[in-house]
């Protein structure tokens, strides 16, 4: 018969045999842990594709318009690099103008040309379509001179611009003409995500991202025909002087 002592203790020894720790239930909590980050990086890591996809979709990613895929590119950026890197392409940053583009990554080549990247191919403009974004981009930074750099809705009126681009391109021969390839001309742009469309008022937008394009061969292409333009003008001048120089004597 077992006395008040060996009672005593195997009361101890079953009580010591309930309290020890249940270990299960910790690797059900380590595993819920390790899980728990594991869906947290895959969601990071699918919306910093997702934001990526929507930068090379458009070329451009602009905080007031999309704030929430701006603030992820602008805070993962390296990622995005390298998701760009096989594509030789990279990020422009601009957060003075809350902008974010896709550039064309620096070769080591020093001749090298990014324009002749397959992907810029198909955004090149054409003459009358770099003349306008010349002229665009002169009111643009007139804005910013006068408003701040980042400063927001840099407008224009369609009448304003009529008359810039007949200097240039001259005359169609009638109001409705003129005005009809000024807009054609801002459509095409408004592909590009230079403008926006015409307002009730006719008045467009200036985007951003005009501040950092210049394709160097169209400018230079333009800079070339307006010097044939000038050329021609004043050899058309020269003639009608001498004509009328002799008719007078």
């Amino acid at each position: 018969m077992a006395g008040f002592f060996d009672r005593l203790i195997n009361r101890n020894v079953a009580a010591n045999a309930g309290s020890e720790p249940d270990t299960s239930g910790e690797e059900v909590i380590d595993e819920s842990v390790e899980e728990s980050a594991v869906s947290s990086e895959t969601r990071t890591l699918k919306k910093i594709r997702e934001a990526t996809q929507e930068l090379l979709k458009y070329g451009l990613l602009e905080e007031a318009s999309k704030p929430n895929l701006y603030r992820i590119v602008l805070t993962h950026p390296e990622e995005v690099t390298c998701i760009l890197e096989p594509l030789d392409l990279d990020i422009g940053i601009d957060e003075i103008r809350g902008l974010l583009y896709v550039k064309v990554r620096p070769d080591e080549t020093p001749d090298q040309d990014e324009w002749s990247h397959p992907l810029v191919r198909r955004q090149r403009l054409n003459l009358e379509q770099s003349l306008l974004v010349a002229i665009l981009r002169q009111h643009f930074v007139s804005w910013e001179q006068e408003s701040g750099t980042g400063a927001s809705q840099a407008q224009i009126s369609v009448d304003d611009l009529l008359p810039q681009l007949q200097i240039y391109l001259g005359d169609p021969g009638s109001e409705s003409k003129e005005r009809t390839r000024l807009l054609t001309l801002l459509d095409q742009l408004k592909g590009h995500g230079l403008v926006t469309s015409p307002d009730a008022h006719e008045r467009i937008v200036i985007r951003p991202i005009i501040a950092h394009l210049a394709d160097p061969m169209n400018l230079r292409a333009l800079l070339v025909w307006l010097r044939e333009q000038i050329a021609q003008q004043t050899s058309t001048d020269d003639s009608s002087e001498k004509v009328s120089s002799e008719e007078d004597v």
